[in-house]
């Protein structure tokens, strides 16, 4: 591992960071400048199409050199614009100034002060990072959840015919299938995704407190608030927040960070139950040669995949919930606080990611147990009391449950003969207890 993950003070940056290097491409300050000079170079030549007169000799031949500037973005560049923060002790205007450098090497000084004209610094940061996070989602998390929810179809699909006993309330309870239960997470995960898909990254571009004052003033003439929604519409292809202060108003992107910490909260349930699944000896897991199982006992093998997700999606979720919480509140029309918050998006998402990794890994080392699971059923007859009962209740039986109940709780062990017994000393026709004879714990497991 390179020494720099060594000494990273983050596990994210450090242990984890192979797992999550690509989110870089999102997330980092290096990506974040890269997103504002997109921003800006695309603003720019959106100036120069509307176009304002003083523009109109700007030759549209320098649009994709224009575009180099974050297409082709590198280390050299990024230090460039961190040295003029160390001047300017400002983020964004460090870029401005760097794109004026360019303007200046490409022979193009005469438009220079068209960079970054009429914005406040927020029209920057409120379209490339959500920008970047939508791309991110599309790219990355996407593509994460995708290969997981289809895991677990493969596995609810494989073991669709399981018969398992469920436990209610830690009891052993009415037989369910092991498929079936995979399956309830799978809906529960592709119900979430799909309301994910619907909310949208939305971005605030309106000057310094939301109105275009500036550009109005200076030009009245241009529809102004159609630009903008068009820019950020069609160009950006993200959806307009208007009116605004002089930030978003974070709602839908807390709305986003709420659904991602309803999945995770969805993967920490499905975590526990494997986990208890293998405690009960239901799942067996494999290992590779040469894996420790346990530093102290040599015949353990630790579900850690399972608790590696739990953890770090408890992490991840306890940040969703401050970023949720704390966006959509601003004081007036502008305070600094999302601000640094905001540089923090890109943590819960690796938590997120390294969870799912995690969860999908263990999944794909479980090995079932039939044995285990078959001796629990046979040792559980008593589950078949629900069936028997409710079918006297349709015989009209007297009291059908209270003789149950009488029968499965006088503490002596149920067991197919004396269940069978009971079934004998009933006072019904021999076709009703031929069919009650029919149940098992192995085949009364509904639809």
């Amino acid at each position: 591992m390179d020494l720099n993950y060594l000494s990273a003070i983050s596990p994210v940056d450090g242990r984890y960071r192979p797992k999550i290097a690509r989110l870089s491409n999102y997330f980092s300050e290096f990506s974040l400048i890269k997103y504002r000079l997109l921003i800006e170079i695309e603003y720019f030549i959106a100036l120069c199409e509307v176009p304002l007169p003083q523009l109109e000799g700007f030759d549209s031949k320098h649009f994709e050199k224009l575009r180099t500037l974050y297409l082709e973005f590198s280390d050299k560049d990024a230090n460039r614009i961190k040295q003029l923060e160390s001047e300017t002790n400002h983020d964004v205007k460090a870029v401005e100034y760097f794109i004026k450098e360019q303007f200046d090497l490409l022979g193009l000084d005469d438009y220079k002060e068209f960079i970054h004209f009429g914005l406040t610094s927020q029209d920057i940061n409120n379209t490339a990072i959500p920008l970047s996070l939508k791309e991110a989602m599309h790219q990355e998390y996407e593509l994460a959840i995708t290969n997981l929810i289809h895991e677990l179809k493969k596995l609810a699909a494989e073991w669709e015919n399981v018969p398992m006993l469920a436990k209610t309330h830690g009891q052993a309870a009415s037989p369910t299938r092991l498929g079936k239960e995979i399956e309830v997470f799978v809906t529960r995960l592709e119900n979430q995704y799909k309301t994910i898909e619907k909310i949208p990254f939305a971005a605030k571009f309106g000057g310094a407190t939301g109105n275009y004052n500036a550009h109005f003033v200076t030009f009245p003439s241009v529809d102004w608030k159609s630009f903008g929604t068009h820019f950020v519409e069609n160009n950006l292809g993200l959806h307009h927040s208007f009116p605004t202060t002089q930030i978003e108003h974070y709602d839908f992107l807390a709305a986003l960070f709420d659904n991602l910490k309803r999945i995770n909260t969805i993967l920490i349930d499905l975590n526990r139950d494997v986990w208890q699944y293998i405690a009960m000896d239901y799942f067996k897991q494999t290992i590779k040669k040469g894996e420790v199982g346990s530093s102290a006992m040599p015949h353990k093998v630790n579900p850690i995949d399972f608790e590696n997700s739990e953890g770090n999606l408890g992490i991840a979720n306890a940040i969703f919930e401050h970023l949720s919480s704390k966006l959509p509140i601003s004081r007036l029309q502008r305070d600094l606080t999302d601000s640094t918050v905001l540089r923090n998006i890109g943590v819960p998402f690796a938590h997120t990611l390294i969870a799912f990794q995690s969860t999908l890994k263990g999944l794909q080392k479980l090995v079932l147990n039939q044995e285990k699971i078959n001796q629990d059923l046979e040792d559980n007859w008593a589950v078949v009391a629900e069936a028997i009962q409710t079918i006297l209740r349709r015989e009209n039986y007297p009291n059908p449950y209270e003789a149950l109940k009488e029968l499965t709780r006088n503490h002596q062990k149920i067991t197919k003969k004396s269940m069978h017994q009971f079934i004998d000393e009933l006072n019904i026709a021999d076709n009703i207890k031929k069919e009650l004879k029919q149940i098992t714990p192995f085949n009364y497991t509904g639809i």
